[in-house]
């Protein structure tokens, strides 16, 4: 039976502190909602940290539903604004 090596969150980089949390989450789900254009990463958070990868996965579900939306309203011939209302 072989011998499964675990790569311990030193190894990669991560503390103890390193957890999936929610509000990361929402930082980057609301940083892509409410201005797609100019949503930046926030600069207190590392690249190699959970918090990152969170803030990361909140922005990139944002973007997903958003372009879901859009590929629907392109189909449909429907024309948006940013705000998502229909425009006259």
């Amino acid at each position: 039976m072989k011998k499964i090596k675990r790569i311990s969150k030193r190894y990669r980089g991560l503390s103890k502190y390193d957890a999936p949390l929610r509000i990361q989450f929402e930082w980057g789900y609301n940083a892509f909602r409410k201005d797609p254009k100019r949503s930046r990463v926030p600069s207190s958070l590392h690249p190699n940290t959970m918090q990152y990868r969170e803030w990361l996965r909140g922005y990139n579900v944002a973007y997903f539903e958003n372009l879901k939306k859009v590929r629907n309203d392109e189909r449909l011939g429907k024309k948006r604004n940013y705000e998502g209302k229909n425009m006259a």
